[in-house]
């Protein structure tokens, strides 16, 4: 099956948006200033005319186009999916979309449906939640995780980047259970990129690691991603030689 064309890593929306909003009365500051940016960002403007749930998408398809793992028929778990974006994208590059790949989402805030995903609504970090995403995926292993899951910003960076570690450091555990040899795993982190700790495991698990900022990705956002390809499956290994 041929690789499914979806919409380049950058917007077509050449031109300079220059909407201004007034403050409104009991709307903060904060929340006209972030208005301004929606109305004002040329992925979201295009994100709405391409029918994509948000401009996150825009994110992996860069990701994607330049190293290619979402391909046709992969099975695919997305952790922190809402509002949809990345799940829509792995959905029509994997063809799941047409009944090939198989994408599962999970979130704790619902999402609306898309063509393709199975969807999960419920907190990656509850117990439960890793085997009803098992149980979706049934004998077979996945060939791609990837995470965009973030907590509230506390406004304390360090604070900030210990917590996106943590989700980034529990994803790639969970991945470890259910990624095939090969496999792929992407997942966000912050600027300054996974730590050393973390690292030296993906070094272990994976042929590949690369940290990644699409063009996407707001010039004044901390946000990075790691991409690590090749998975080796040690833990499979491991357990042979006991």
């Amino acid at each position: 099956m041929a690789r499914r064309k979806t919409p380049g890593g950058k917007p077509t929306v050449a031109r300079d948006l220059k909407v201004r909003v007034k403050t409104a009365r009991g709307r903060k500051i904060s929340s006209t200033r972030w208005l301004e940016r929606q109305l004002n960002d040329p992925y979201v403007v295009e994100a709405k005319r391409l029918g994509l749930h948000s401009r996150a998408a825009f994110k992996l398809i860069e990701i994607d186009d330049k190293h290619g793992f979402l391909t046709p028929g992969a099975r695919v778990v997305d952790l922190g999916a809402a509002p949809g974006g990345w799940s829509q994208i792995a959905a029509e590059r994997t063809g799941a979309d047409m009944g090939d790949g198989f994408v599962v989402a999970v979130d704790v805030t619902e999402i609306e449906p898309i063509a393709g995903v199975q969807f999960i609504q419920a907190d990656f970090l509850d117990d439960e939640t890793p085997g009803k995403i098992r149980a979706l995926l049934g004998d077979a292993p996945a060939d791609i995780v990837m995470s965009d899951m973030a907590a509230p910003a506390s406004g304390h960076k360090r604070t900030d980047h210990l917590k996106i570690m943590a989700l980034c450091e529990m994803a790639l555990d969970f991945a470890g259970d259910i990624l095939r040899p090969g496999g792929t795993f992407l997942a966000k982190v912050l600027q300054g990129g996974a730590e050393h700790a973390l690292l030296d495991i993906m070094k272990r698990e994976f042929e590949t690691i690369r940290h990644v900022k699409p063009k996407a990705s707001r010039k004044e956002s901390s946000e990075l991603y790691v991409l690590a390809t090749g998975f080796r499956d040690t833990g499979s290994e491991s357990d042979e030689n006991l």
